[in-house]
Parts: structure tokens; sequence; C-alpha cells
């Protein structure tokens, strides 16, 4: 897919407004402790800077009209993206204003006002309950920030939200575009979806087969190896008469992991699952742990990560690949006594990324997988999408960049 991007346009004099994904992790003390997504979209913010225009930046930070206060109000300190204003002004090398509120008198002044080479961030759009449902009243008036809307926010693409779909409605073709962090995900992901060099090997993991289905269908059209590993592997044990303890499993989904394999064996695809498990008596980071094979697992203990002969098969698996789809951990590698088989899938997928294999490592945890084991650098590149790139690696059209396709 070919996508406008700010590349070619000149910004001089403009004003634009950018949709970006500054929903970061902070802790107690609204310290910011991941910020990925900050320097993501800075590229973008450089480059209308640079050419003479000036940039008002908006965003979500978490849902603040879903987790209230036990009053039942809003946490308005607790999800301000003021907290964020020093970080930016530190990353882009430039003051950062900072408006209380995203559509007020006061906010448009603000915007209105901006000088090149200026920058505003808008208060958490979610603050408004019109945000989340698309209301075209909310969108025009978030569109009277800018002359040019520009959508760098990959994370929230498959979200019809006003600022993240509605509000290309109030610009001209020529006047809305994406950032290139928006660019840069979809096109490292259509390289994957619609162009891999075979063999094309995806990595699934996580804790249910409920949230890999769409993915797993679609996929086996295009790969040629399917691994799965995580919670989600013991629902295929359990489906083919295999004894799993107290393992994770999705009773309603038998059938469907059945019907899974007979496909994947109809298509030429290899599905594989992980061979033996490392058990625990309880889901805790002090339990016991011992080893079985993952369709032999004792009653009153659980699987909570690939063991060696998994790791084993895998990893020839992916070294023998072209191009590599990881989505999702092999087990529950915050605790440390069962973080070896993600560590492992990350380190082979570093080292079939060095032998020239093209490496797409998507969906949080994995992302924070590769981060934990410092590999964030050596495989081709890690999606800050979440949701979005799960979608779109669905099949699904995601509401985000079709409105500036439009």
């Amino acid at each position: 897919m070919s996508l406008k991007t700010v590349e070619n346009y000149n910004f001089s004099g403009k004003r634009a407004l950018i949709r970006v994904d500054f929903n970061v992790p902070l802790d107690k003390q609204f310290n910011i402790t991941d910020d990925s997504r900050i320097k993501g979209a800075l590229p973008t913010i450089h480059k209308i800077l640079k050419d003479g225009g000036s940039v008002v930046l908006m965003s979500h930070l978490g849902r603040p009209l879903k987790k209230l206060k036990d009053d039942g109000t809003v946490d308005y300190n607790k999800y301000s993206l003021k907290h964020v204003v020093a970080k930016t002004a530190e990353l882009l090398g430039t003051p950062v204003q900072f408006a209380e509120d995203c559509i007020s008198d006061k906010a448009f002044q603000q915007s209105a006002a901006l000088k090149p080479g200026e920058v505003l961030l808008l208060e958490n759009l979610r603050f408004y309950k019109e945000e989340e449902k698309g209301d075209a009243g909310f969108a025009e008036k978030l569109s009277k920030h800018g002359n040019v809307y520009v959508n760098d926010a990959f994370g929230t693409a498959h979200r019809a939200h006003a600022s993240t779909t509605i509000v290309a409605n109030y610009y001209i073709p020529e006047n809305k575009m994406f950032g290139y962090l928006m660019a840069d995900e979809v096109n490292n992901a259509d390289k994957v979806l619609k162009s891999a060099d075979k063999p094309f090997t995806a990595i699934l993991g996580g804790a249910k087969v409920s949230d890999k289905i769409l993915i797993i269908e679609n996929l086996l059209n295009r790969a040629n190896n399917i691994l799965i590993g995580g919670g989600m592997a013991y629902t295929f044990f359990k489906a083919m008469g295999g004894k799993i303890g107290n393992s994770l499993v999705e009773e309603d989904k038998l059938q469907l992991a059945l019907e899974l394999i007979e496909k994947a064996q109809e298509k030429g695809v290899q599905l594989l699952l992980p061979f033996d498990s490392i058990i625990a008596d309880k889901f805790d980071a002090a339990a016991n742990t011992g080893l079985a094979d993952s369709n032999n697992i004792p009653d009153g203990w659980m699987g909570l990560d690939i063991a060696n002969n998994a790791i084993y098969d895998f990893s020839q698996v992916i070294l023998n690949s072209k191009t590599i789809l990881w989505n999702g951990p092999m087990g529950v590698f915050e605790m440390e006594k069962f973080q070896q088989g993600t560590k492992a899938i990350a380190e082979t997928v570093a080292a079939a990324t060095a032998k020239g294999a093209f490496s797409l490592v998507g969906g949080g945890d994995s992302v924070a997988a590769v981060h934990k084991f410092n590999l964030a650098d050596k495989v081709s590149y890690v999606s800050t999408g979440g949701g979005a790139m799960l979608e779109y690696f669905e099949g699904k059209e995601l509401p985000g960049i079709k409105a500036i396709l439009m």
C-alpha cells in the first residue's frame, strides 16, 4: 500500500494537527517508564518544524472515563497529559506548550497564536466521551486546531474515534496525510503480509486461542510455519486428547483448535506445538517447578513456559526462515522461573535476523520481551501497534488508515 506521508508536503506557514500516541506508561510519581511512543513521533514533528510549520499534538492517555476514582469522579490528575510535556520537550529539543483542555476557547487561542517552530500539546482527548464515540461535532472542533491533519498514531488506527478517523472528514484530501511512524508500521506489516520471502514463520503466543483465531486463520493462507506457545497451546493439547493438568484452557474452543489443526494440514502449513513444558504447582513466582511433556501434565500442575525440546524444535524452524512474525510470549516471562522460553525465542529471532531474515515483533507482551532482553535493535522492526497490528494481521481494514485514503 503506497501511503501519502508528510515527506513530500511543505509545511511552511502551516499549522499541523497531529494525532500521536502518547499513551505512555507512568509510575506512581508520574514518571514515564517507557518513552518509545514519544520517540516514535519525533521524525514527523521534526520534519514539520524544519519546514517552518507549527505543531498541535493530540493524544489520549489511559481510559479515564472507564477507570473512575472511588467516589465516581474522573481522576484528571492521574490521566493528564501534562505529565508528558517535560519529556516530550526534552526529546524534541524544543519547548512544548500545554493546553489544559482540548476544545476550550483558551486552547483554540493557544493553537491560533502558534508561531512557526512552536509546539502545543492538548489535554487528554478521552476526558470527553465524544472522543471514543467518534462524535462528529467533537471532531469538527478538534479540526479547528490545524489547517493540515497528520495521523501518526498507528496504535489507535483500529479505532473509529473522533481524533483518529472522523476528524479527517474536515480536511480536503491534499491536507490530510500519514506521519512517518504510521507509514513505517503499515509498510513493515505489508512486507510480512503481502510480500514475505519464504519460508515465512509466524510465532504466536499469549494466553488465549480466542484472541488469535482470526490471525491464525489469515496466516494459514500465507505462512509456511505457525509456532504456537504460551497458555493458548494447552487448548490444542486438550483438544487432541492430551492431559494438561491445571493449565489454562478454553473449553469452548476445543473444536475450533481441532479445525485449525485440520486446516493447517490441508494447506500444507506446519502448525507446531511445544513438545515439553516447564510446569508449576501454582501460578506464582515462588512456585515449585518441574518438567513434563506438554500433552501429559500431572493433575494439580500447570504449564507456564516452553521447555528445552520445544525451544530446540522452534529454533530450528526460526533459523531456517526468511520472514518472521512474532506476536505473544512463550510463557509467563514476567516471572524469572518462566522466562527461559520467551528469552530463547527472542534470541533466536535476533540470530535469524542477523543471518538475513526480516523479523517483525508486535503486540504488547512480545515487544516488552525484546526490550527486557535488550534485543529490540537486533530485530528488523518492533511495532508500536498492539491491537491495531493484530487487527491488521487479521486482514481487517483499519478505520484510521481508511479515513486518510478517502
